[in-house]
């Protein structure tokens, strides 16, 4: 096991597969508010990711089943581990927080604790040093995000802090998936099926029984697809490996800043899909968490032995 970034893949390459990731993810949050606002719940998003993109997934483990005890190339305890952190549970906790807390306050924490959560644990599960420039940049990526939040970052009711303590769990949810599948070291495919299949075959059952799909079959069709492709097949497969290539290039702590962007991305991508046109200040906040990411990433990736 290594927790080194992988030195021979140049640096624009695995920026371009964060920025990728971060687009994509901005698209599924896009999309999960235009379902929202025609009855799609977290269990409808938590049922189309594990679903379809389980699916999807699910000839290529079954091909690599024979190389090991677990889904593909990965330990069942790894895949376990994998689907617990970003599978079902962090798409619940996600979309549930905003039943409880304003649309910002969920542009703010979630990305935030990503970022801030995945630095801490890199440093002591993977032996990434914490440098003073990832931090600072940290620090402008975090106050760029409440620009874009806007002044409704100050908005809430006695429900509020319900909604920030899922959006601060779902944050770390993620950066905890980030971190172990480098520290496992389990690719980018590997770790997209253990979380996609295992996630879905855990999941869909009790969704299929308690919840059902009478919400997701009265959308729309066009809407219907549009969420099948977004949410199963973007988000649940391809944002999950080119994520686990920009972690294998960048390392595990430069890697989930790029999460920051996807406000930022949702914002711009809500222009043709909601009709919603960002503010001045929201095109600033993007500008500041952009520079923030550049200004850290510029910064190497120097690391200490784990131990």
């Amino acid at each position: 096991m290594t927790s080194e970034p992988n030195a021979r893949a140049p640096l624009w390459l695995g920026i371009l597969f964060g920025a990728s990731a971060a687009i994509i993810w901005g698209s599924q949050l896009t999309m999960s508010r235009a379902g929202a606002g025609m009855g799609m719940d977290g269990f409808d998003v938590a049922a189309l990711r594990g679903g379809v993109a389980g699916i999807a997934m699910l000839p290529w483990l079954l091909r690599r089943k024979r190389y090991g005890n677990g889904p593909g190339l990965c330990s069942w305890p790894h895949a376990l581990g994998l689907a617990a952190a970003a599978g079902p549970l962090f798409m619940i906790a996600s979309m549930a927080g905003f039943h409880y807390a304003p649309l910002p306050h969920g542009a703010v924490l979630q990305p935030s604790m990503m970022v801030l959560t995945s630095m801490f644990l890199s440093a002591l599960l993977l032996g990434e040093t914490l440098r003073a420039r990832r931090l600072i940049g940290a620090g402008v990526i975090v106050f760029g995000l409440t620009l874009i939040a806007g002044p409704a970052i100050l908005q809430g009711d006695r429900l509020t802090p319900i909604g920030d303590a899922l959006f601060l769990f779902a944050g770390a949810l993620f950066a905890l998936y980030s971190v172990l599948s480098r520290r496992w070291s389990v690719g980018p495919m590997q770790a997209t099926g253990s979380v996609t299949v295992v996630a879905g075959a855990l999941f869909l059952p009790p969704y299929l029984v308690f919840h059902g799909l009478g919400q997701l079959l009265a959308l729309p069709w066009p809407m219907l697809i549009a969420q099948i492709l977004v949410q199963g097949l973007l988000t649940g497969v391809l944002s999950l490996i080119v994520f686990g290539r920009a972690i294998q290039i960048l390392g595990a702590g430069r890697a989930t800043l790029f999460p920051a962007l996807v406000p930022g991305a949702s914002v711009l991508l809500g222009i043709p899909v909601v009709g919603e046109w960002p503010t001045a200040l929201q095109v600033g906040g993007l500008l500041v968490v952009t520079f923030g990411l550049v200004f850290s990433l510029s910064g190497g990736a120097k690391q200490t032995p784990p131990g």
